[in-house]
């Protein structure tokens, strides 16, 4: 075993006081990344408390000096873009160019919010009281908190501290265990960044240690989380009792409508990329394509062939689209369902539980169900892996109403030719976020990204909807 690299970043300085642990290659389960450091009680409290003695200062900062910090950060992400790419393929799975998309997509996360710190304008008006003025002003919060998960290890924290940063607060980190290497590598731009020492910790570790540090701690302002709903649950108990500030991203179980007049290429296209790029791990993947009855026959003769063909392999290898789900406990869940799904009665008409390839690694077919209702499991929960099911419907009414018979409500995205049942679906989908023709997986940094029910709490995430979260409002009254 390799000797346990400095994984905490806390002060400003780095260190491996914790218990060890590693980081495993799921493309070779015989490549260890590395031996890395879970935070003590103790780093934990000096990371909080280093935050907020930090903010006293960054909370003033001038705007320039912030918006200098956050373009260094997005121009050395997109310089890293490849090296840090690779990192993310080794660790979590996904395939080099997806690993590199991300960590490029990171650094315009940071561009974007270095431009919003120059756009942080106040109101003046009137008051209803003679010789009174009015100014509303923003303010930032104090110290974030931010649990991020491994699918999408430096985009989904890019995505919360760039705002947080921008509009003026410290921030503490706890990124998935799962991946501890891309933290690593993401907290040492943020090390070269320039960032006051405290502004930007980096805490390590299980959940139960780490996570619930922040989530119970009374020098907490606010926590930004994304992960599973019972965590998120948790987490929202735990913030109440000290009144924090929460916004929870969790699950999800988009639906895809394919209705009758749907150009076929692009329900095919679209229902590939959503259900099974990203090994399926993706809070917005269509694991469930609603088909009109018209067309569902040729839907699924060619939904076959386009899954049988996708190229699964090690995630750094160029042709490889579908890489292995991220670890043990996934691929046990993924194969659980699966056989849930088969006694229940869906007919699994592509894909297995398994693959062998040159390296032991936690491989899976995209698996393809037919013939399942909304009504069984595998329809109702998240599963998190490459599989999708298919759901016959008689007409666009009904597509409709499957759609949106869910607990969740992230992403939902419909597929015709039709300018009134396009129109009709996105007032009426019970979802966030609305895709026309195109995958439910893939958004923009620069609009808000969140859900309804069970898949979000709380202000929106990304744009200037951002600061709804990272910021409080202070209204001035002023003599004249």
């Amino acid at each position: 075993m390799s000797a346990t690299q400095n994984s905490n970043f806390i002060n400003g300085e780095w260190s491996n006081n914790g218990q060890a642990f590693d980081s495993i290659n799921p493309s070779n389960i015989n490549d260890c990344l590395g031996s890395f450091s879970a935070a003590t009680s103790d780093d934990c409290n000096l990371a909080i408390q280093s935050a907020k003695n930090a903010f006293q200062k960054w909370s003033l900062s001038s705007l320039e000096e912030r918006k200098k910090i956050l373009d260094f950060i997005g121009s050395e992400l997109i310089a890293k873009s490849s090296e840090l790419g690779e990192i993310i393929a080794k660790e979590e799975g996904k395939p080099l160019a997806e690993g590199i998309g991300e960590v490029y997509r990171s650094g315009q996360f940071f561009q974007y919010f270095g431009a919003e710190v120059l756009r942080q304008m106040g109101e003046i008006t009137s008051s209803v009281r003679a010789n009174i003025n009015v100014e509303v002003t923003r303010e930032p919060l104090g110290v974030i908190g931010v649990i991020t998960p491994w699918n999408f290890p430096i985009a989904v924290a890019a995505w919360k501290i760039a705002p947080a940063l921008a509009y003026g607060n410290c921030v503490v980190l706890k990124p998935s265990e799962i991946v501890p290497a891309s933290a690593v590598a993401f907290a040492k731009i943020m090390e070269k960044s320039g960032l006051p020492k405290g502004v930007f910790n980096c805490i390590q570790g299980p959940g139960a240690l780490a996570g619930q540090a922040l989530s119970q701690s009374k020098d907490i302002d606010a926590i930004s989380f994304t992960g599973s709903v019972k965590t998120g649950n948790a987490i929202a108990q735990d913030a109440i009792k000290n009144m924090t500030r929460v916004q929870l991203e969790m699950g999800s179980k988009n639906a895809l409508v394919v209705l009758n007049d749907a150009d076929m290429d692009t329900a095919i296209q679209c229902a590939i990329n959503g259900a099974f790029f990203g090994t399926g791990q993706k809070c917005t993947a269509s694991s469930r394509l609603i088909v009109e009855a018209g067309i569902h026959d040729q839907f699924i003769e060619k939904m076959i062939t386009a899954t049988k063909a996708l190229k699964v392999g090690d995630a750094l290898d160029k042709s490889t689209q579908i890489g292995p789900v991220v670890d043990a406990r996934q691929f046990n869940q993924n194969k659980t369902y699966i056989d849930a799904a088969i006694t229940a009665g869906a007919k699994m008409v592509a894909g297995d539980e398994s693959m062998q390839l040159a390296n032991d690694g936690f491989y899976m077919r995209p698996t393809l169900f037919i013939d399942t209702n909304n009504q069984m499991k595998i329809n109702r929960d998240e599963v998190f892996g490459p599989i999708a099911c298919v759901i016959k419907v008689k007409d666009y009414a009904e597509a409709l109403e499957v759609s949106n018979d869910s607990d969740f409500g992230l992403t939902s995205g419909i597929i015709t030719q039709s300018l009134r049942d396009a129109s009709h679906f996105k007032r009426h989908s019970s979802s966030g976020c609305v895709m026309v023709n195109l995958p439910t997986a893939g958004t923009d940094y620069h609009v808000p990204f969140g859900g309804r029910k069970a898949s979000s709490y709380g202000p929106r995430e990304q744009g200037t909807y951002a600061k709804e979260f990272y910021s409080i409002v202070k209204t001035t009254y002023l003599s004249s």
